[in-house]
């Protein structure tokens, strides 16, 4: 007679499932993702026309918000210190204010507006950003009953990059921003404290209006919160990814009043990390305002963003809507919020947020999900324990010959994971290495053969050997599955415990697939179904639906917003953020639902398909399929400026050491050399070598903001004719004087186009102990050369500056510093030579190069 234990064993060794039912149990989860986390994720309202107004007064109307982002739009590109900017932009906006101001309820509320012109400097990033008569239009709502000065910030910017209209980023959030304050004033709309709609004037300079703002304006000092609204893309969804910091306050708001969320405490780790090669003006509002707030960005489509293409006509009609709703709701209970008062009252903490498909918002404080995340794994590692425990009872075994099988299974596992790891990172590498990243930069899709399938193929093959090898003894199948997965949720809840004890917020992402998967072994040990063939399965795959539309959810964000992004940054490694990236949700998900191939027949057959379709698409990598670049719609980007140069000696005369001209091309991604074929080979042009980085500053590259000074090892020079030359900028020394035996003065005027970047670097032992602007790069010993960005929107007076320097001894002899001038004219596109056109047009069609002309002018003084 058999024993209990054998009776058991053999009952399932014999219940292997058809391995024909295979491709419906994948296709079930694919089809999960397409038919609901891509609906949901793109889901927005119906735009509300003209005519809605009439029968819903008081809603925001989106197709009026759209017809101003028309006339915005038809300006052009609206470049800091053009007449597109600071005359036809402002003048429009003063208009349609103006508009809003004569159909207001001026008896409820009392409405100033305002046109600021301010001049500033401050350190951002390594850089000086010194600004000069910019301009801000701004505009002050008051209840006229208002008991308090408090007021609430909302914050766009109107002008673009050179050659974009900025039809997303930013005017349509400046648009909204006018319907939102057209709606409030027109109707009788409850509000305790005052509204200033700041219209920003500079904000791709980078981030002048804001600073002139807040640290210059009356209206300034009564600000208690910032809604700072942005846009890394054209239209979509607007993702909040920062907030506070530690005004939890601001995240209940959030949650209450948002009729469309879209945030996740992960986008707020990440962005504060690095990981996005982006900044908003609410870091100028957090840092010199100290003043907490919510920061709002639209992320779809971020292939255009900065490119000619970003365009009014691109973005999706319902993008007004959804904002529209977002803001108009958010403002009305802000503006009406008892916090306002005194924020300083609720700082106590960060807040742990999520939108769960954008269907409802998750929110609660940090020290309320330390709690839930340890009761959490206290409650996973007793299920854990239990569950072993009664499993000797019900097969007959030791229970110390079941807790060495979880000890193998576990280290199964472990290796299991080791190994999908090691693949991704391997292919990582091996496609950055041969010059194959990026083929999912335009088609997402190679992402599942490329990242996902080594990672299902590395969890499952380890795991169907075993099991394949040991059918004659040891655990019947079904139940060393459930060890197999056990293991793993262990594995998490360790990590879980250590993101708890430093204090990471996003550790509430591995809490959602050790919880629901905790739940599904409780009720199946609760009504014996883990004990049957199959019935355990039932209660563990529903309850696995809903973490995998959370992380699917959260991965086809994370590609959204992340792998347009790439196309703008040269440093890293996509591949490795990619494949990272995916291997992390991988690893939350896909072991509770890989090792349930293991029931299958021919399961080691049916996994190594995953393993064969990753070499299929590192193929693919490498044919025409896996090209990166799509004319239009995800090009390459590209910096060019049609230079002229001259670089002076370090005699009395500063006399000229040469000159010459020609274009520099500054490749913005990880595939500098990808037009190489195209422009060197059998044309004129060459690509000069680069000796003049051992003599010159930045190698004599004409750079235009902090973001190309880590992009020169990528750049190059191409030899050609002179571009204009007019508005050349120039030095004149006011004076120079002694102040002490060891210190110098320079007095020194810059004139030049309106935007213009100054480098200054000692020789020999000199060092710049003190000059006209901020201190704060002298005080931190920030290494040279030091850089100064310098552009005027009105006021085209020179910059008159002082730089001190200290010598170790008396003698002053010879050359005390290096500059560079390079000035930028970047919205003169009427002087751009024909020479220059016809080498811009021997650029692909998938590429976008962002043009202009540029000068380059050092001396040794």
């Amino acid at each position: 007679m058999n024993s209990k234990y054998e009776n058991m064993k053999i009952i399932y060794n014999r219940s292997k499932i058809g391995w024909y039912w295979a491709p419906l149990f994948v296709s079930f989860w694919f089809l999960l993702f397409y038919l609901v986390v891509m609906p949901s994720f793109h889901r927005m309202p119906p735009l509300k026309t003209l005519q809605d107004e009439q029968q819903e007064p008081g809603q925001f109307i989106g197709e009026r918000a759209e017809s101003t982002l028309l006339k915005l739009t038809k300006i052009g590109p609206k470049v800091v210190g053009s007449a597109a900017n600071e005359q036809v932009a402002v003048q429009l906006l003063l208009g349609e204010i103006s508009d809003i101001i004569d159909g207001a309820r001026t008896d409820l509320f009392d409405i100033q507006k305002d046109v600021q012109i301010a001049s500033g400097n401050y350190l951002l990033w390594s850089m000086v950003n010194v600004y000069q008569s910019v301009q801000n239009v701004v505009v002050k709502v008051s209840p006229r009953n208002a008991t308090s000065e408090a007021t609430l910030l909302i914050n766009s910017h109107f002008d673009s990059v050179p050659a974009s209209s900025g039809a997303g980023d930013s005017g349509m959030m400046c648009v909204i921003m006018l319907e939102v304050l057209r709606v409030i004033t027109k109707y009788e709309t409850p509000l305790t404290y005052s509204l200033v709609f700041l219209f920003n004037g500079a904000e791709e300079n980078p981030l002048q209006g804001s600073h002139a703002f807040i640290t210059q304006h009356p209206w300034a000092k009564n600000v208690k919160a910032v809604v700072n609204l942005d846009s890394a893309g054209s239209g979509g969804r607007e993702i909040l990814f920062q907030s506070g910091p530690d005004h939890p306050w601001l995240m209940k708001y959030y949650g209450k009043h948002i009729e469309h969320p879209f945030a996740s405490t992960i986008g707020e780790e990440l962005f504060q990390a690095g990981f996005i090669p982006s900044e908003t003006d609410y870091r100028i509002f957090r840092d010199f305002g100290k003043i907490p707030g919510l920061d709002m960005a639209q992320v779809l489509n971020g292939y255009v963003y900065h490119t000619k293409y970003d365009r009014f006509n691109i973005i999706p009609r319902r993008t007004y809507q959804l904002t529209g709703d977002n803001l108009l709701s958010l403002i009305k209970a802000l503006g009406n919020a008892p916090e306002l008062e005194d924020p300083a009252k609720y700082a106590e903490g960060h807040m742990i947020f999520f939108d769960v498909l954008g269907w409802f918002f998750i929110y609660y404080p940090e020290p309320v999900g330390v709690i839930i995340n340890i009761c959490v794994c206290v409650l996973v590692l007793a299920t854990i324990v239990v569950y072993i425990w009664s499993m000797a009872s019900n097969t007959g075994m030791f229970r110390r010959r079941i807790f060495a099988k979880f000890g193998i299974l576990a280290a199964l596992q472990l290796c299991g994971v080791c190994l999908s790891l090691g693949l991704v990172i391997s292919i990582a590498f091996f496609l950055d290495g041969v010059g194959l990243s990026m083929s999912w930069f335009s088609q997402t899709w190679m992402i599942f053969g490329l990242y996902f399938c080594p990672m299902f193929f590395g969890l499952g093959i380890l795991p169907a050997i075993y099991f394949s090898r040991t059918k004659e003894h040891g655990l019947p199948l079904g139940y060393g599955i459930q060890l197999l997965m056990h293991s793993h949720c262990l594995i998490l809840t360790v990590i879980t415990i250590l993101m708890i004890s430093f204090n990471i917020r996003s550790a509430f992402i591995l809490l959602i697939c050790i919880g629901f998967y905790t739940i599904s072994v409780l009720i199946n040990m609760a009504t014996c179904a883990h004990k049957t063939n199959f019935l355990w399965l039932i209660p563990h795959c529903i309850l696995q639906i809903l973490p995998f539309l959370f992380y699917a959810y959260c991965c086809y964000a994370f590609y959204v917003v992340f792998a347009p992004m790439q196309g703008r940054e040269s440093s890293s490694n996509p591949e490795l953020l990619i494949g990272l990236y995916t291997a992390l949700f991988c690893l939350l998900l896909s072991p509770f639902l890989v090792p349930l191939l293991c029931l299958f027949r021919k399961s080691k057959t049916i996994i190594s398909l995953f393993g064969i379709c990753t070499l299929i698409f590192i193929i693919l990598a490498a044919t025409p399929v896996g090209f990166p670049y799509v004319e239009k719609t995800a090009v390459q980007r590209f910096f060019s400026v049609h230079t002229t140069r001259t670089f002076h000696n370090g005699d009395a005369a500063s006399s000229v050491n040469h000159t010459d001209s020609g274009y520099y091309v500054m490749p913005v991604d990880r595939h500098p050399k990808s037009v190489d074929s195209i422009l060197f080979e059998n044309t004129d042009y060459t690509k000069a070598n680069r000796s003049d980085c051992e003599t010159e500053i930045m190698c004599g590259f004409p750079i235009y903001s902090t973001r190309w000074v880590k992009a020169v090892p990528n750049g190059y020079w191409v030899p050609g004719p002179e571009p204009n030359k007019d508005y050349l900028p120039s030095l004149r020394i006011i004076s120079k004087e002694s102040s002490s035996e060891t210190n110098i003065i320079f007095t020194l005027e810059v004139s030049g186009p309106d935007h213009t970047s100054i480098f200054i670097e000692p020789l020999a032992d000199a060092k710049l102990v003190d000059w006209t602007f901020t201190k704060e790069p002298l005080e931190k010993n920030l290494p040279p050369p030091h850089y100064v960005y310098w552009s005027y929107a009105l006021d085209p007076t020179p910059l008159r500056f002082n730089l001190e320097f200290e010598h170790e001894n008396a003698d002053w002899s010879g050359t005390t510093f290096r500059i560079a001038i390079m000035g930028h004219r970047i919205h003169d596109d009427m002087f751009i030579e024909e020479d220059y056109r016809e080498f811009l047009a021997k650029f692909p069609p998938w590429a976008h190069v962002n043009s202009w002309i540029g000068s380059y002018i050092s001396w040794q003084l």
